[in-house]
């Protein structure tokens, strides 16, 4: 293992936090994982058409979107648990907000990316800091963002039924890196761990034997019907009227 220099992780807690991420990455598709969330015949038939695509090409694609989509929560409980390796006072409780000091009072909801929210989950969010500075008024409430559109740490203002609502000092916006800094007491925290990284997740990639990729996708539909497009068609509307005998 390297060594990464970074004051405010162990070099042991970062490696071991980074392993079992990657432990977690997916490699496997199958039929039934694939229509988990449904898939659309008629979107993957305009895909193929209008890109000038094989069926293949448009369901292998889709297969990738998917373990993707996977992946992608993996790297939110990457950002989101790290911060309990940093100091005893900083926790990821089981419910609750994501991350919470209770010994500073600071309550934290994190976001990938600073368009990920509608207005709706927002409104909730707000209600929710608004409820607990109700409750202690000393509370700090931050929604922090991964990806924001720039370095920032500003009173959250937004909207409920048509009224804007008052600025409050204790309910922030915060980008990651400066939330990095609140935690860390270093400015640069988030950019020092940003430059070890590729350094930590190919030794971790490089300490155990990874999973080969499998996807039974392709032959599980051909289970369904002989005609792939037909196959993907059966997968959502087999008991649709006429379905019965449905082929392409």
């Amino acid at each position: 293992m390297s060594k990464y220099g970074l004051e405010f992780i162990s070099d042991d807690d970062l490696f071991n936090h980074v392993l079992v991420t990657v432990q977690a990455y997916s490699f496997e598709m199958d039929l039934k994982k694939f229509n988990k969330n449904l898939i659309d015949p008629i979107k993957l038939t305009f895909d193929s058409i209008v890109y000038d695509q094989k069926y293949e090409e448009t369901i292998e694609n889709e297969v990738l979107r998917q373990l993707d989509k996977t992946n992608s929560n993996l790297i939110g409980y990457f950002h989101q648990n790290i911060f309990e390796y940093f100091s005893d006072k900083w926790e990821v409780p089981k419910s609750g907000y994501d991350v919470e000091n209770v010994t500073d009072n600071i309550y934290v909801e994190m976001k990938n990316k600073h368009n990920t929210m509608n207005s709706s989950s927002g409104a909730k969010t707000f209600m929710r800091f608004q409820g607990t500075i109700i409750k202690n008024p000393d509370s700090e409430c931050y929604l922090v963002e991964i990806i924001a559109k720039k370095s920032q740490n500003i009173p959250w203002v937004i909207t409920l039924d048509g009224v804007k609502q008052p600025s409050n000092k204790n309910i922030r916006r915060v980008s990651i890196d400066k939330f990095y800094e609140i935690v860390t007491g270093d400015e640069l925290a988030f950019q020092k761990l940003c430059s070890v990284l590729p350094t930590v997740i190919k030794d971790a990639v490089d300490s155990i034997k990874l999973r080969s990729k499998e996807n039974t996708v392709f032959k599980e539909l051909k289970e369904l019907s002989s005609d792939l497009l037909t196959s993907i068609y059966l997968l959502s509307f087999k008991k649709y009227e006429g379905f019965n005998k449905f082929k392409f």
